[in-house]
């Protein structure tokens, strides 16, 4: 999760919102993102997404059941709907998102075989959050 965490730092240093991720296999990295909506100006840019396209990439497979996901903020449902086509193995998530989390939706969206850890390095994720929106707000 600590490098979940400096991929979401380096989000704010680009001026992104802050939430990082990365893919874990066997205890080795295999990929590691950041927003980037601002600078792809497309929507779907989110970090889960990145990381995903790059887990794929790197392994020459769709499916990541092996593999965790740590990610600074809770996914939304559009990444959660990424995550059950992709069948995660487990997800570590930092802060909720009370707002837009995939958790708000009564129907379960992720796979059945996923395993979920909330709250992981949580404070820290969420002041990160927190940083990037007084900004904007300034």
């Amino acid at each position: 999760m600590q490098m979940a965490l400096i991929e979401a730092e380096e989000a704010l240093e680009q001026g992104e919102i802050p939430v990082g991720a990365v893919i874990v296999l066997d205890n080795k990295i295999i990929a590691r993102a950041h927003n980037l909506t601002q600078t792809l100006n497309d929507v779907t840019a989110h970090a889960e997404m990145q990381a995903l396209t790059s887990a794929f990439h790197h392994l020459g497979a769709k499916y990541l059941n092996d593999c965790t996901l740590y990610v600074t903020l809770e996914p939304c449902v559009m990444c959660a709907g990424a995550l059950y086509w992709a069948q995660i193995g487990k997800i570590v998530y930092g802060a909720a998102d009370p707002k837009r989390g995939y958790s708000l939706v009564n129907d379960p969206l992720l796979h059945p075989k996923t395993a979920v850890v909330k709250g992981v390095l949580a404070n820290e994720s969420q002041v990160l959050l927190e940083v990037f929106f007084k900004k904007l707000r300034r």
